[in-house]
């Protein structure tokens, strides 16, 4: 194989942590864009063939690493339960968007004529 005529990428994965741990990354964006789609933690879970209790601990875990909740949530009952994104929780997708598109440029660019 003449090695001359490989081309190599960089790839990477990222996540915003809080002093307490992981605050935010690709898997719990995508919980809360689910919740957000669903209006609710449970279906979001399903979603994503994850059990509620999973969810549940993603989603308490961010609330709590953050100053304030990112889903606001409703216990079931008669007119049954749901959750909802904060604005804190549109802003947190937001900001993870922003941070992974120039991550993607940074790999892009330091990708640029890599050889080996």
């Amino acid at each position: 194989m003449n090695t001359a005529s490989l081309t190599y990428h960089l790839r990477g994965r990222f996540w915003i942590e809080s002093p307490q741990g992981t605050f935010l990354g690709q898997g719990r964006v995508i919980l809360l864009e689910r919740i957000r789609e669903h209006g609710s933690i449970s279906a979001a879970a399903r979603s994503m063939q994850m059990s509620y209790r999973q969810a549940w601990e993603l989603v308490n875990s961010m609330n709590t690493h953050s100053t304030t909740a990112l889903v606001s949530s409703a216990t079931g009952g008669k007119g049954g339960g749901g959750a909802s994104l904060t604005e804190a929780g549109e802003k947190a997708i937001a900001l993870y968007h922003a941070v992974r598109a120039d991550f993607d440029v940074f790999l892009a660019q330091r990708s640029a004529g890599l050889i080996l």
